[in-house]
């Protein structure tokens, strides 16, 4: 489990690990990030608490290094990649194994489902939950059960993880989804079972949820970059969506300016549609069933969506043109946001 500024979840998501049953010996191993909220303080208390929580230091804060730094320390054949800011259901390890073993798989996860505790983060954890906000990759919501380009956490072999190198540690963000590509490429299973399911949190204010997409956003860039068609191509949605919404503002000046006039003004004006049609969107889906009970709940959720679709789809356009480099999330560092209203 990478840790890093996750003192209001952290304890809850350590005693849903230490809750699942199985017939195996079980370690927690956090990887400790130089954190400022006191998450280190009650990482160390936990692990007073219970002699299978584990520590070792990830002083880079880096989740690809403090994950093959925990992996490394480990003492067992399997690996259960767990989050700090999300909640293994009962009986999550012991199913995830089965299915492991049934299967002949290399790794298997299951559904990511988002959840909120304010209006703003409960919208968030709707865009999550609908294929319109992630673009409907199964962990966000399949019910078909098989071969998976990659899986939400996972649970997988040590001996696979050690034969194709653990962790890419030049991978910043998307690196469970090169780390499966790899998995797939040495000829191994990668498996998705909807019946395992993670309760996830999501960023609770605007600034961070921004910022967490923009650099995921611009380290699928940088994978495109470097991997080519190995990438779906529902990831080039968002920044064809801001393309497009550019090109509709530089049409619009320049009709206003009269540069473009008479019938090239009015061919050019189908610019206009995607943006037109994206918007319905948007306000249909908050508006809608999914968009939340109140009034709040559905402002958030036509908020949360473009934040999210415009700010991934501009850090992808300048991981494609520039490279990620050095780019990380910031939505983590530092002390955390008062949790909006």
């Amino acid at each position: 489990m990478p840790v890093l500024n996750e003192r209001d979840y952290l304890e809850r998501a350590v005693a849903t690990v230490l809750a699942q049953r199985i017939d195996e010996p079980l370690e927690l191993i956090l990887a400790l990030g130089p954190s400022t909220d006191g998450t280190t303080e009650l990482a160390h208390h936990l692990a007073q608490l219970d002699s299978r929580v584990r520590i070792v230091e990830n002083p880079a804060a880096d989740i690809p290094i403090g994950l093959n730094l925990a992996i490394t320390a480990g003492r067992y054949p399997t690996v259960v990649r767990v989050d700090a800011h999300s909640e293994l259901q009962e009986g999550y390890a012991m199913r995830a194994l089965a299915t492991l073993d049934r299967v002949r798989a290399a790794n298997v996860g299951g559904v990511m489902r988002a959840d909120g505790r304010t209006p703003f983060q409960r919208a968030v954890a709707r865009a999550y939950n609908s294929p319109i906000g992630l673009g409907g990759g199964a962990y966000h919501g399949g019910t078909q059960e098989g071969e998976a380009e990659s899986a939400y956490l996972g649970v997988m072999r040590r001996s696979v993880l050690e034969e194709v190198g653990l962790f890419d540690e030049t991978i910043r963000r998307g690196e469970d989804w090169e780390l499966n590509l790899r998995i797939r490429r040495a000829g191994y299973r990668v498996w998705f079972d909807p019946s395992l399911s993670v309760t996830y949190w999501p960023r609770e204010s605007w600034v961070q949820l921004a910022r967490q997409f923009t650099a995921t956003g611009r380290w699928r860039g940088e994978l495109v970059r470097r991997f080519g068609r190995g990438n779906s191509l529902r990831f080039f949605a968002p920044p064809l969506l801001v393309i497009s919404l550019l090109v509709a503002m530089i049409v619009a000046v320049l009709q206003a300016t009269s540069v473009i006039a008479g019938w090239w003004s009015l061919a050019a004006s189908i610019i206009y549609l995607p943006a037109l049609v994206y918007a319905i969107m948007i306000i249909v889906v908050s508006i809608g069933p999914g968009g939340g009970k109140g009034w709040r709940d559905k402002l958030w959720t036509a908020a949360v969506l473009p934040t999210m679709h415009l700010s991934w789809g501009y850090g992808f356009l300048v991981g494609m043109l520039r490279g990620a480099h050095d780019t990380v999330d910031t939505s983590r560092l530092g002390t955390r946001n008062t949790p909006l209203p």
